[in-house]
This record gives C-alpha cells, sequence and structure tokens, in this order.
C-alpha cells in the first residue's frame, strides 16, 4: 500500500521554511515560530496542516501584510535543505498559498504579485478562488492576461484556478451557476501549446457540463470545427463524463447519436460468484447485424452495492468499434474487487449493463461474496 501524502509533510516542512525565511529576514523567529507551529501538528491531515503553517506565518511575519508577503516571496529560492525526489516536493509552498488566501483578500495587487509567482512552484489553483468570489471582475480581468503568460504554470492557474468543481477546494458557486466567464477563459486556452494547461481546460470543461449539459455539447461542437488533434484530443477528454452518463449530446458531438443496430450475444461473466478481492471476467459479443459499416461506441457499467444496500454505477470504457456489415468482435474486459481508496466493495448481487451509444442494455450479474480464497 502506497504511503500517506501526510507522512511527507512532517515537521520538516515547517522547519524548512523557517530557516528559508529567516536567510532572508534575520528579524524571524524561527525557535518561537517552530514552537507555535507544532502544537497540534501531528493531528492534523495534509491539508490543515499546511493552513496551521500558514496561521503560524501570520503570527510571526511583520504584521503589515504587503511586507510579510514580500518576505515570503524573498525566501522562496532560499535553499530548503529537504531531500530531492520527494513526490510531494511542491507541497512545500502550500502553506505559502494559503497564507495568501486567508489573509492577501485586502491587497489585491501583492496577492496577484504572489501567485503568479507561487503558481510556478506550487500551484495557486486553491489560493486564487476566494479573489474570485470576491473580486471576481477584478480577478477575470488579471486572468485573462495571464492566458497569453509566457509560463505554462500561469497558463494552467488561469483554467485550474477557474474549475466550477475543482477538486479538494471549495465550489464556484457563481461560474456553476453562470458558466460563460469561465468559457471565455477557456476560448483564449484551447490551442495552447503545452499539453499540461489543454488537459486543465479539457478538465474545466467537464466540470461546467455537469452542470449545464447543453452548454458542454454546444461549446466541444464549436471547438470541433477546424480543429487540431490537439483541440480533438481537448474535446474528446471533456466529454468523458457525459459520454459516461450516455447524454445524447455528448454522444451526438462524438458522431453516436444513433442507436447502434447491433446484436450483443455470448455473454460471459465469470466467476458467478466472486470472492472480495479477487477479479471478475466480463465477456461478449457484439455484431454488426445491418448492412452497412457501424462505428459502435462501447462501454460496460457495473451498479455497485453500496453499504445501504442501494446501487451506485461504475461506467469502463471498452472501445469505440468499425464494423463491417454482419463481422462480429469478441470484447473481454477483467476488473478487480480488491480494496481502492475511491472504492469499498461490498458483498451482494451485481448487475452488469453494456452501453452501445450510450444506450444500456442489460448483460448479466455476478454475486461479489464477502470470502477470500484459500
Amino acid at each position: 500500500m502506497a504511503e500517506p501524502l501526510v507522512n511527507q509533510y512532517g515537521p520538516d516542512v515547517p522547519q524548512a521554511i523557517a530557516r528559508m525565511i529567516a536567510a532572508v529576514h534575520p528579524a524571524f523567529e524561527a525557535k518561537k515560530f517552530m514552537r507555535d507551529v507544532l502544537q497540534g501538528y501531528e493531528a492534523l491531515a495534509l491539508m490543515p496542516r499546511g493552513k496551521h503553517i500558514a496561521r503560524a506565518l501570520q503570527r510571526h511575519l511583520p504584521p503589515d501584510y504587503p511586507k510579510a508577503v514580500a518576505v515570503l516571496l524573498a525566501s522562496l529560492d532560499q535553499p530548503h535543505g529537504r531531500p530531492e525526489g520527494l513526490s510531494m516536493a511542491s507541497f512545500l509552498y502550500l502553506p505559502h498559498t494559503m497564507f495568501v488566501a486567508e489573509f492577501g483578500l485586502d491587497h489585491f495587487e501583492a496577492s496577484m504579485h504572489a501567485q503568479h509567482a507561487l503558481t510556478q512552484r506550487f500551484t495557486a489553483e486553491f489560493s486564487i478562488r476566494p479573489f474570485l468570489q470576491h473580486h471576481e471582475i477584478a480577478t477575470l480581468t488579471r486572468l485573462k492576461q495571464w492566458a497569453s503568460d509566457p509560463s505554462d504554470h500561469v497558463r494552467r492557474l488561469v483554467s485550474e484556478g477557474s474549475r466550477p468543481r475543482l477538486p479538494w477546494a471549495s465550489r464556484l458557486p457563481a461560474f456553476q451557476k453562470n458558466p460563460a466567464p469561465v468559457i471565455d477563459l477557456l476560448e483564449l486556452l484551447k490551442d495552447d501549446p503545452a499539453l499540461y494547461v489543454r488537459r486543465s481546460v479539457a478538465n474545466n470543461l467537464n466540470d461546467i457540463g455537469k452542470d449545464h449539459p447543453d452548454l458542454l455539447a454546444k461549446t466541444a461542437k464549436q471547438w470541433l470545427k477546424g480543429a487540431s488533434e490537439e483541440r480533438r484530443w481537448i474535446v474528446q477528454h471533456a466529454l468523458r463524463s457525459a459520454v459516461k452518463r450516455g447524454e445524447a449530446g455528448a454522444l451526438e458531438v462524438l458522431g453516436f447519436g444513433k442507436s447502434a443496430k447491433v446484436e450483443v450475444s455470448n455473454a460471459r461473466i465469470t466467476p458467478a460468484r466472486v470472492p472480495m478481492g479477487e477479479k471478475v471476467n466480463i465477456a461478449f459479443d457484439v455484431s454488426n447485424t445491418s448492412g452497412k459499416t457501424q462505428d459502435v461506441l462501447v462501454d460496460f457499467c457495473i451498479h455497485y452495492v453500496k453499504a445501504s444496500g442501494k446501487t451506485s454505477a461504475k461506467v469502463f470504457k471498452v472501445k469505440v468499434l468499425s464494423l463491417a456489415p454482419n463481422e462480429t468482435v469478441r470484447l473481454s474486459k477483467t476488473v478487480s474487487t480488491a480494496e481502492m481508496t475511491t472504492r469499498k466493495h461490498h458483498a451482494g448481487k451485481h448487475h452488469v449493463d453494456m452501453l452501445l451509444n450510450g444506450l444500456a442494455r442489460e448483460l448479466g450479474s455476478f454475486e461479489l461474496v464477502a470470502e477470500s480464497r484459500r
């Protein structure tokens, strides 16, 4: 099992920050800061640790925010002494962004300058959100300027920070209700040269589609006109959740708007009784029953049993088939029932559906049992 991320965020993090600040601001009392910050530190999870350090910084840096944030920025490139190669190396700057988010709202220019610098070392996608909520017009104006910044980290901030449903962050209700300002930003970035940025654009548009499926389909259709391969990838990636939900608009954009004239046969789900933690194989034939070649989007869906006894559907991508007239293709996929951080398995009957161009057909079921093979 992978080591919890919080284990890489021990007392050495505030110690490194203290050394870096003391190197540029001799008045900083590192020992007092450390005594303060370590009170209750071990009991906290990852993100609360970052906020805890930020609040301790506010108590030990100059009380004037512009002066305090200037000290933080001056310290960024000082040696930190942490081991190289840590998977969370950039998280050293998490408290800096939280400092800006919590204490910088009344100092717009100083905070924008800080976030421009910090996002090139960590990410300011979390700290930019309070500014979008409290200084919407000014922040959107600045993000439009940053959409052409030389740094791909800054350009990514434009789209990642404005995601209405950004993971690990509070939502942006105003943009969930009216995503037009966000779409305007994404229009500036849809042909960005960096995949790093384009992936963020796709994720943002995917977020928007969860609240506005028709707008997602409309935007995707517009973006496909004269699109490069890179922009086509953005559209396909942005539509992924809508396709899993079987939304007609998204399927039509991708050319799968019509019901597939195919037959599904010889379905086998083995074993019929699956011990918890083992694997289940799902196999079936797909046959083109028409006299024309058909492109068919093939997925399947497992209705996982929840602790309450209700079910929650999970769609698994299979492939796009180009079936010649009367052609039959056998498809197979193996799924693990091992415990995951994103899904807890429960015993019970799990129904399986086949999705052909987004339309469900019942395929069969398997029984997940709370026992392991010896």
